[in-house]
């Protein structure tokens, strides 16, 4: 299951990427926003955030006008690896060596045809593992705790 949520600023990209997930037959949970009436974006970050952390959903997608706001938020809570990408070579490697557990995305900054093209990524795209990006990962929720 996959999370997802916007905020008025995401909300086209939003709405684009759940029928991209429909076309793949892959189910999600709609975390909101339901329009484009401004909202703030903190809500949304967290409500995807805490269904990943909690395991209630494996990965999420967060969208909001540049991506930077919601992974700041996403990232406070625990066990959460959130990236804003800008292409698909960034989410590919963000799953492969960070294990990225959700995206984040800037509907300001990134056309569709690339948006469309870091979320198929994101979400086919396995992490490496082995020995030097497990340490690495297990370092950062380490790091949470100074």
């Amino acid at each position: 299951m996959i999370a997802i949520a916007s905020d008025h600023a995401g909300f086209e990209y939003k709405e684009q990427i759940k029928k991209l997930l429909d076309g793949r037959q892959l189910a999600y949970r709609d975390f909101g926003t339901n329009s484009k009436d401004s909202t703030d974006y903190p809500d949304f970050a967290l409500a995807v955030a805490n269904a990943v952390s909690k395991g209630d959903c494996e990965q999420g997608i967060l969208i909001c006008g540049t991506g930077i706001g919601m992974s700041i938020v996403a990232n406070k809570r625990s066990g959460i690896r959130a990236a804003a990408c800008e292409s698909a070579t960034a989410a590919r490697l963000a799953r492969e060596h960070n294990d990225a557990n959700i995206l984040t995305l800037g509907e300001r900054l990134t056309g569709w045809e690339v948006a469309a093209d870091i979320v198929t990524t994101f979400i086919t795209t396995k992490y490496s593992g082995g020995e030097r990006h497990n340490r690495r990962v297990n370092k950062i929720h380490s790091l949470t705790n100074l």
